[in-house]
């Protein structure tokens, strides 16, 4: 994560964060360079020991390069998508981590008047609540009602709404202008309240490291 430079008080900006994740949750590196080794990768890990899913192997590459992409040009440090297993079944579920800055000349509005404003558009279930890194805007969406879960790595309509939960967490970054965005989407809507209280505990995790990796 890059800073830039000192806030008002004179005390520097954190060098990067470090959140915990469950076991089985997999790092798609999004930036040009990385991407399409890390989606690959991915993607032979789902279907390791299926010899006989050419054009399912394809869809799903195509989908997750194009979910990297989107996220690099909105913004987006990391991507990381879940293949925690429960019995046979992997938990599809996905956490993008997006660093929002001030447009050129402008500035984001404090945490108080951010809730105010989205709670007014009527943008979910919004509320301000207190991290260990910092107070953080808390948006909770629900849409749809599925029938039954889509399965992990179904190819799927690129261009369908699917139902989901989502779970956005904006939260200051010390001593500059910026927030962190963590955004949480998981189409698990039956165990919606369970997956919200799994993401509650990645962003309470939340830490800020100093430039020798130590927590600030």
């Amino acid at each position: 994560m890059t800073s830039n430079g000192t806030g008002a008080s004179g005390a520097a900006p954190p060098a990067d964060y470090r959140l915990l994740l469950p076991d089985g949750w997999f790092r798609v590196r999004i930036d040009p360079d990385g991407r399409e080794q890390s989606v690959d990768a991915l993607v032979d890990r789902q279907f390791e020991g299926v010899d006989n899913a050419p054009h399912l192997k394809r869809q799903l590459r195509e989908r997750l390069l194009a979910q990297a992409v989107a996220a690099y040009q909105d913004g987006g440090i990391e991507l990381y998508l879940s293949l925690q297993q429960a019995g046979p079944l992997t938990i599809p579920a996905s956490l993008l981590i997006t660093l929002v800055t001030p447009p050129p000349g402008g500035s984001l509005p404090a945490t108080a008047d951010l809730v105010t404003r989205l709670a007014a558009d009527g943008d979910g279930d919004v509320s301000l609540v207190e991290l260990p890194a910092a107070t953080a805007v808390r948006v909770r969406r629900e849409t749809g009602q599925p029938d039954r879960p889509a399965p992990a790595g179904a190819p799927g309509d690129p261009d369908e709404v699917l139902p989901s939960i989502t779970l956005d967490y904006q939260l200051p970054v010390p001593a500059t202008d910026a927030y962190l965005l963590l955004t949480f989407s998981t189409p698990l809507i039956q165990i919606g309240d369970a997956m919200v209280e799994l993401f509650d505990a990645v962003a309470g995790s939340l830490t800020w490291l100093d430039g020798d990796g130590a927590h600030e």
